[in-house]
């Protein structure tokens, strides 16, 4: 993990997102599919306090501005994350990266389901290039409340061909609707493995659907983590070992990406509350 002032050299609108290219050459160079980059908001007179954490949505280590990360923000966010998604081309931004546990790749090609919701899908265009790379075969369903809030689609098609989108209208039926496009996927494929990110609530449902089919599932969690260094321990993670131990993990520095099946779901949705 390192620190970067990092130049805005690009952004644009993304339905509902705004889509922001940074130059920061130290963190693309160490950057993964999976991990998160940490933003200092409001400028050095600002009020606000903490920093906003998002996840990379793709790390080019070498181009004509040299090292890029891309990252891609909700315009509908508090203010900190407001204030990040009105950055425009030549601003500054002051960037701690990458953070956390990225994807763990296969070693030779399976069969996976890959899920993800709104802007916290924005890794998984990059994800599913590496899986494609290794031979695996992929199932893509992309969520949101609506088509605003989709991320990646037409890009996505081009590398997977195979991509569901799960628009139920409401946000509150969401997890629902994925975690039963998921369940279809297991019950009529042959994946081994199923790649989730997004909020807790919309995990904790494809958990749920994917525990009988025996899978792993490897999540990606996209919640509030406020200092992005584990210093103020305010994105704890309710978990249990594969002995039964239960304990907790920070999300910003053991996470993001977790194994599923290692988190105590009711305990930490209830904690988020």
């Amino acid at each position: 993990m390192v620190t970067s002032r990092a130049e805005v050299i690009a952004t644009r609108r993304v339905g509902a997102f705004r889509h922001l290219t940074l130059v920061a050459p130290a963190i693309a160079d160490l950057a993964k599919a999976g991990q998160f980059v940490s933003a200092a908001v409001g400028g050095p007179t600002s009020a606000l306090v903490g920093r906003r954490t998002v996840p990379i949505a793709q790390a080019s280590p070498s181009g004509t501005y040299g090292g890029t990360v891309e990252i891609i923000v909700d315009t509908d966010g508090d203010a900190g994350v407001r204030w990040l998604a009105e950055r425009r081309a030549h601003d500054e931004v002051d960037l701690i990266g990458p953070i956390g546990r990225p994807f763990p790749l296969p070693a030779g090609p399976v069969d996976a389901v890959v899920v993800g919701m709104g802007a916290s899908a924005a890794a998984l265009g990059w994800l599913s290039s590496q899986l494609r790379d290794r031979g695996c075969r992929i199932d893509l369903v992309l969520g949101g409340v609506d088509d605003r809030h989709l991320v990646g689609v037409v890009e996505a098609r081009r590398v997977v061909g195979n991509v569901s989108v799960v628009l139920p209208g409401d946000e509150e039926d969401l997890p629902d609707r994925l975690a039963a496009a998921v369940r279809q996927l297991l019950r009529t494929g042959d994946a081994s493995v199923v790649y989730a990110a997004g909020r807790a609530r919309d995990l904790a449902a494809v958990a749920q659907v994917a525990a009988p089919f025996g899978v792993v599932v490897q999540c990606c969690i996209d919640e509030e983590m406020p200092c992005g260094t584990g210093l103020c321990g305010s994105c704890e993670v309710p978990v249990q070992t594969k002995s039964g131990e239960r304990h907790t993990i920070r999300c910003c520095t053991e996470g993001a990406v977790l194994r599923a099946d290692r988190v105590r779901w009711p305990l930490y949705l209830q904690d988020l509350q």
